[in-house]
């Protein structure tokens, strides 16, 4: 199960498995903000290849406009992802 929550006008909470059969849904839903966005990831169980990658497309985007995505309340196992992957270098975090 994966859900996606407006915490405020510049955060969002992803919550659950994000895999490729939510890509159309998130990828539509970041379309919207065009501001430093931080996205809470406390309560993401599991990413997938497709959702960094979906990640790493909105940071571009936003960075490209002067903006950052900030990622918060890592578990171990998503920061490990990011680590391996070497996306930890790419991404502010709030810790």
């Amino acid at each position: 199960m994966f859900k996606i929550e407006e915490v405020s006008q510049n955060e969002i909470k992803l919550i659950g498995e994000f895999d490729a059969s939510q890509a159309e849904i998130v990828t539509d839903f970041l379309q919207r903000y065009e501001v430093t966005l931080t996205l809470d990831l406390e309560e993401l169980s599991y990413i997938s290849s497709m959702g960094l990658g979906i990640l790493v497309k909105n940071y571009h985007r936003l960075n490209g406009m002067g903006y950052k995505v900030i990622l918060k309340n890592l578990n171990e196992h998503i920061k490990d992802v990011f680590k391996y992957t070497r996306l930890d270098q790419l991404f502010v975090f709030d810790e």
